[in-house]
């Protein structure tokens, strides 16, 4: 688990040391979008990272309270996560980010890959 330090010299570092992570920002979009989500859901929806990388990532974002976890002791067990209040504060800037990328996109020709 990564170490926060103890001050900041912007906020935009702050930010992107708490969504920086190469899938935290899709994993917020996509719990935003379409609510609970269970492991293998996000899985499906962020294909390139691997089970390791999404745990690590996971664990992050509940480490820093922008998501939460709920376990039911069923076997096999089941985790789903969902967006805090706080986590679901990012959406605005996350939808900006999403309306620049469309117009990039768009601008350049490139299609993506809707899941």
């Amino acid at each position: 688990m990564k170490r926060k330090p103890e001050h900041y010299h912007c906020p935009v570092e702050a930010t992107m040391d708490l969504i920086g992570g190469k899938y935290k920002s899709l994993v917020i979009w996509y719990l935003n979008e379409r609510g609970t989500l269970r492991f293998n859901e996000l899985s499906r929806l962020i294909p390139d990272a691997t089970p390791k990388m999404l745990t690590q990532q996971l664990r992050e974002l509940e480490s820093d309270k922008l998501i939460e976890r709920c376990v039911y002791p069923e076997v096999p067990p089941k985790v789903e996560y969902t967006l805090t209040d706080f986590g679901k504060n990012l959406y605005p800037s996350l939808k900006m980010l999403y309306d620049w990328g469309t117009h990039y996109l768009d601008a350049n020709g490139i299609v993506i890959d809707e899941y």
